[in-house]
């Protein structure tokens, strides 16, 4: 069987699928993808250039789709070389939201086509307005959100299925459009990102700490509003004061990836640093950056409490990545984060803009780490159950796909949890009869093996 991935950056989501259809037979794998994206064993990758474009003549509504239609012009030329190659797909996994769906089904047409339904904007329920701090601007502002939305709904009318990874992703779509994506989450390496009570993690400043120090951590792609960069930082003074041995560790770049630019000439980092620099202890606060993936698992292990906190948008890896490394999450109370966590059983919930009660928590945190340890091993139970990786998604995704797998493969998975019944799912979880949001789970205090990657 022949497999397109399509996605810029590649393999981003398909990672773990793209590397389990790589290590069998039966299976030839091929990718298209912008010139960052990323080569994969077994997967021949084609990458095409997107060069720089004079767009002041195209009105600023269609600036968004005129740069997505002049990608999948690069896209098709791809294609091409791909189909001069002799290389038919029979299943094309691709992401819709820069526009690279566009020439698929003509290029393609008898090829089952699978789009990642990652997100759709919307003006209410969602991030856009969330943050009376960072107000969406005038009717020009709602009319570009729409707009953004072109080419994703071009793709569900076209393709065959689609995917969201969480059901509360799979609700910002239209009704009429839910009934055709189904909700299988790409996964965690639960093997790999796990509790490790032996870790330790190099601070800039050459020392070490260890899961006996009292370690706070924050994570995000960019330190940025949309994930709670703003509200963290106003949070640190009363957690720096009343815990004088706590170290913070933030790990994050200084760009954009989503929501609102700073002002020009400055970022979001220093904009929220400079607002609290001098109320708080800058020794104890380390700025990380962008780490490799080996330091931000061994941060996860040390960590004390585990602040995650994001607008209505997609849910992080990094959040049940630190629910597998055994993280106690303190996690905004917001749909995407309700959906994984239930507060006081795998970890707790604050509201987004409650900065004394961040504070609070974390405080606890570190006070009574004991009284937390059930939490954080039903953390990584819950991932382990339900967004492992080998165990759990990819024969989700494998039956979604009618891709067959293995011999050795299929007995290993045999007797692992595959899902309950309809019935037995909570009420959010029943818009898709393939989701693998679980019923309400009993932790013991005997812990749990592990999870996520």
């Amino acid at each position: 069987m022949k497999i397109l991935f399509v996605h810029n950056n590649f393999p981003a989501q398909y990672r773990n699928l793209a590397a389990a259809l790589a290590s069998e037979s039966g299976f030839e794998l091929a990718a298209i993808g912008a010139s960052n994206a990323q080569p994969m064993p077994s997967v021949k990758l084609i990458k095409y250039a997107l060069h720089d474009a004079d767009v002041s003549g195209t009105h600023p509504f269609a600036r968004r789709f005129d740069l997505e239609c002049r990608r999948a012009e690069q896209v098709l030329y791809s294609l091409s070389t791909l189909a001069t190659s002799g290389f038919t797909p029979d299943v094309i996994l691709a992401h819709p939201g820069w526009g690279e769906t566009l020439p698929l089904r003509t290029m393609f047409p008898k090829a089952r086509q699978v789009v990642y339904c990652e997100f759709f904007y919307g003006a209410e329920g969602r991030d856009i307005g969330f943050d009376p701090e960072f107000p969406i601007s005038g009717l020009d502002g709602h009319i570009g959100l729409q707009l953004k939305n072109a080419t994703t709904l071009l793709a569900l009318a076209d393709c065959d299925v689609g995917i969201s990874p969480t059901n509360w992703q799979q609700s910002t779509f239209p009704r009429h459009y839910q009934s055709k994506i189904e909700v299988i989450h790409e996964g965690i390496d639960t093997s790999r990102v796990r509790p490790d009570p032996q870790a330790r993690l190099m601070l800039p400043n050459g020392r070490q700490v260890g899961r006996s120090d009292e370690i706070v951590t924050f994570v995000v792609r960019n330190l940025e509003p949309l994930r709670g960069y703003h509200i963290f930082m106003r949070a640190l003074p009363e957690i720096l004061r009343r815990r004088p041995n706590a170290q913070i560790v933030i790990i994050g770049r200084d760009g954009l990836s989503y929501g609102l630019p700073p002002p020009a000439g400055s970022n979001w980092k220093s904009i929220f640093l400079q607002e609290v620099r001098d109320r708080i202890d800058m020794s104890r606060v380390h700025f990380m950056g962008g780490v490799p993936y080996s330091t931000f698992i061994a941060a996860l292990q040390v960590s004390s409490a585990h602040v995650y906190l994001t607008y209505p948008f997609v849910l992080s890896w990094s959040a049940l990545e630190a629910m597998s490394a055994g993280c106690l999450v303190i996690g905004s109370d917001t749909p995407p984060v309700r959906e994984v966590i239930s507060s006081g059983d795998n970890g707790l919930l604050v509201p987004f803009f409650a900065v004394d009660e961040v504070a609070a928590r974390v405080v606890e945190a570190l006070q009574e780490p004991d009284r937390f340890y059930a939490i954080r091993e039903a953390a990584r139970q819950f991932v382990v159950e339900h967004f492992d990786a080998e165990r759990v998604c990819l024969p989700q995704m494998r039956q979604l796909l009618d891709l067959k797998e293995s011999p050795s493969s299929a007995a290993a998975r045999r007797n692992v949890w595959r899902g309950r019944s309809a019935s037995e799912w909570p009420k959010a979880a029943r818009r898709s009869r393939k989701s693998i949001s679980p019923p309400k789970v009993e932790w013991s205090d005997e812990g749990c093996s592990g999870r996520t990657g």
